[in-house]
């Protein structure tokens, strides 16, 4: 029998039967740990009743309605246009923004659900139009776009939202520029709202709050007794897969032969942010968010749990940082998947294991200065860092990780903080009168069919958990949005 050597004579060393399970970090109990997990998501995570499903809908009728004026204003934007639709705004990592410049807003006090709406101002789907990625002045992960091939309409739209440079052979070249895209976008945005506002509606949403947070729209309505965050971005859409990340097809990844590849790859996107080092005015950056929503449908339970409990700890112990955000989480997610068994991610009790293991990763990537790109793994997204910024955040994430009930228990507090300002919202709402589509009296005939409607929506989001979920407007009939979740139309 082995001997401790720091065993008196006589004493024996066991492990009772039943002993709980420890972190050996913190010596925080697992089965603790997964309670306040569970406690942290029933708090994050609300059901909506018709009311409030009824509410989200005329909200984003409302968006939808606004953009097809937007389209009319000058025709600028693609005629039969395909929006994406993502839970969770641009401060939650649903997207890779810089978060420097966008304004802090919370939850329960400012909005009571987020979203993130992204807007092609350039829908390049068709195999024979040309299109042109120039990397040469870019960081990786990032590109200009040349309309110097597209058709000579194209060029006419969009020519002042360019900047010009002289190509080779002495003709102009045109770069579309992210800055200038944002700019025409918002102050469009803006006319259209001043004419909304001008002939007000009964049971038009609220507009409570618009705010331009660089390249960013942030836009907060108000239905009934609900308040909506819209985070809109104008983006360059593209069917298809680009080079710079075809290596990564080739490798081996977690949700092969539970979606397809033709699923995976099925589009891509040039965001209007730009990399440290870039031109501003010049540069985009590439998003894979269609993919990243198809790829959510395979990842676990727990794991999921996980990461939104380990989200809301930094973004609530860091305070929004620029140099970090949920993005480099989401990635550090993503990798993790690819890394581990998937017999061990699936395993239900194992939040807790889950939360520290991202913790520990995000760390790590701190201390390394190094975070790649899920999908340009040559791409490393802290690479810009100083060493005493990475070091000042990795050094806030170790009083995370020593005592990581602590903070699971203030996150839980603030859920409950948030939850309980939204439903004093709401009692203000009532008592005030404010306005719902189904109290307003100029809704009445219609009263039957949105009840329908709210309840077929809470049974499309109930029924496809993570699915990539589009809206096509036609701008000649804006009352009429037309949701598409994956290949199915509604």
């Amino acid at each position: 029998m082995n001997i401790s050597p720091t065993a008196t004579p006589n004493s024996s060393v066991s492990r009772p039967a039943c002993s709980p399970e420890l972190d050996f970090r913190s010596g925080s109990r697992m089965d603790e740990l997964n309670r306040l997990i569970q406690e942290f998501s029933k708090h994050d995570q609300r059901e909506y009743d018709d009311q409030r499903a009824l509410e989200i809908h005329t909200a984003k009728d409302f968006i939808f309605s606004m953009l097809g004026m937007v389209q009319k204003l000058d025709q600028k934007l693609p005629v039969a246009n395909e929006y994406l639709l993502l839970s969770g705004g641009v401060r939650d990592g649903v997207v890779d923004m810089d978060l420097d410049e966008l304004g802090v807003y919370n939850r329960g006090s400012d909005y009571d659900m987020a979203f993130t709406l992204l807007v092609p101002a350039l829908k390049l789907h068709d195999r024979n139009q040309p299109v042109t990625l120039d990397m040469r002045h870019s960081a990786l992960g990032h590109s200009w776009l040349s309309l110097r091939l597209f058709d000579e309409g194209t060029i006419a739209r969009w020519r002042d939202c360019c900047t010009l440079a002289d190509h080779l052979n002495g003709t102009t070249n045109y770069f579309f520029s992210p800055t200038l895209v944002a700019d025409w976008f918002q102050e469009a945005v803006a006319l259209v709202l001043a004419e909304v506002q001008r002939k007000p509606q009964r049971g038009t949403p609220r507009v409570e709050r618009v705010e331009r947070h660089s390249t960013l729209l942030s836009m907060i309505l108000g239905v009934g007794s609900s308040r909506m965050l819209y985070d809109i971005v104008p983006v360059v859409s593209f069917k298809g897969w680009p080079a710079v990340a075809q290596s990564w097809l080739m490798e081996n990844h977690f949700w092969d032969g539970k979606i397809t590849e033709e699923e995976v790859i099925s589009g891509f996107y040039l965001l209007p942010a730009c990399s440290a080092s870039g031109r501003r005015e010049n540069e985009w950056r590439l998003s894979f968010a269609r993919s990243e929503v198809q790829l959510k449908k395979c990842i676990s339970p727990g794991l999921m749990q996980a990461f939104q409990a380990c989200k809301a700890i930094i973004v609530k112990l860091l305070g929004q940082p620029s140099s970090v955000s949920p993005y480099h989480l989401r990635s550090i997610m993503l990798w993790a998947c690819d890394r581990l068994p998937a017999t061990y991610l699936a395993q239900e009790d194992f939040a807790a294991h889950f939360l520290l293991g991202l913790i520990d990763d995000l760390q790590h990537c701190l201390v390394n200065k190094t975070c790649p790109n899920y999908f340009i793994p040559q791409c490393n997204m802290l690479e810009h860092l100083c060493d005493e910024t990475s070091m000042f955040y990795a050094r806030k994430l170790a009083l995370v990780r020593s005592d990581p009930a602590e903070h699971l228990r203030s996150t839980i507090d603030q859920a409950k903080a948030a939850n309980r300002l939204t439903q004093e919202m709401q009692r203000r709402g009532s008592s005030s009168g404010l306005p719902s589509p189904q109290t307003d009296p100029s809704s009445t005939d219609h009263q039957q069919p949105d009840d329908r409607l709210a309840k077929k929506l809470q049974q499309l989001v109930t029924e496809n958990p993570g699915k990539s979920i589009s809206v096509f407007i036609n701008p000649d009939d804006v009352s009429r949005p037309h949701f598409r979740i994956d290949d199915k139309f509604f």
